[in-house]
């Protein structure tokens, strides 16, 4: 049976009256239930007054402050630059680096968006992005940002809780964890195959959607990860994990750019975030290839 929903105004209707303990014959007639009584002199809420007024409130207060927000979102969009990218690169490099352009830019708000799927910037809400690829994307300006490496990476307890494996083929007989979708991305495979190790059945291992969460679980002890340069780079220096094997130059297959539409690129805000990102990219790029040495 089809059920007719009453209008918001019988709902702030509802909650007034709930305030207030009053409009009993209104709030049945709106709503189709008893909502409240009289017990003497006084008026009460029924069970079911009860049961819907905590739900209109909290709709209400959402329904308030999701149009104030979406107010402020209109009057202030002229001023924000709409940035699209992976979630993993988002959470383990831009977001570490974004109070400085903050800081240097302080008229600039920045919105960031994440998805794992390409934006279309004739007609998707986004000004600019960063892509994991191969590049010439048709019809977008394109900037190489960095170029990754590729290596395995865990926690130093869980070196103290299973030992420093002595050759890459060691790697088999503990946890990989590993990205569980098919893309572009390096594989473990691929690294055993550029650290000579022929691997007939790789063995069984958690999996995640995404190479953010794989870190983490490496981070937490729970074994070891297939990591690209720029999303372990502040965790190695900061002690949280160990690279192995840095003897295996396995480098990645596909590269970060900075994207836009043509001929947008030089747009004011566009070319700020533009240039501080190739700053922050030179500088992590240097890292990167100080790493092998």
């Amino acid at each position: 049976m089809a059920i007719h929903y009453p209008p918001i105004s019988a709902l702030r209707a509802l909650e007034a009256a709930a305030r207030h303990l009053s409009y009993t014959r209104a709030a049945e007639e709106l709503l189709c239930f008893r909502l409240f009584e009289r017990r003497g002199r006084r008026l009460v809420l029924t069970e079911s007054g009860h049961a819907l007024v905590p739900i209109v409130r909290d709709f209400l207060r959402r329904l308030t402050s999701t149009l104030e927000e979406l107010n402020e979102m209109k009057d202030n969009s002229p001023s924000a630059l709409r940035v699209t990218l992976l979630q993993s690169f988002a959470f383990k490099w831009l977001v570490h680096r974004l109070g400085g352009f903050n800081h240097q830019h302080p008229d600039i708000d920045v919105w960031i968006s994440t998805s794992e799927e390409l934006v279309d910037f004739d007609s998707e809400n986004a000004d600019v992005g960063i892509r994991l690829g191969y590049g010439n994307w048709n019809n977008l300006y394109e900037e190489l940002l960095l170029t990754e490496y590729v290596f395995p990476v865990c926690s130093p307890r869980f070196l103290e809780e299973h030992g420093t494996p002595k050759k890459p083929e060691d790697l088999l007989e503990l946890p990989l964890l590993r990205r569980g979708t098919i893309d572009i991305l390096p594989r473990w495979r691929s690294w055993f195959k550029d650290a000579g190790v022929v691997v007939k059945k790789m063995p069984k291992g958690t999996q995640f959607p995404q190479t953010s969460l794989a870190i983490q679980a490496s981070i937490d002890d729970q074994g070891l990860t297939l990591a690209r340069s720029a999303h372990v780079l502040d965790d190695i220096k900061a002690g949280r994990l160990v690279r192995l094997f840095p003897e295996v130059k396995s480098k990645s297959n596909v590269s970060y750019f900075f994207v836009c539409t043509m001929g947008r690129e030089n747009e004011p805000q566009i070319l700020a975030f533009r240039e501080w990102l190739s700053r922050e990219s030179k500088k992590s790029q240097k890292e990167f290839d100080d790493m092998l040495d």
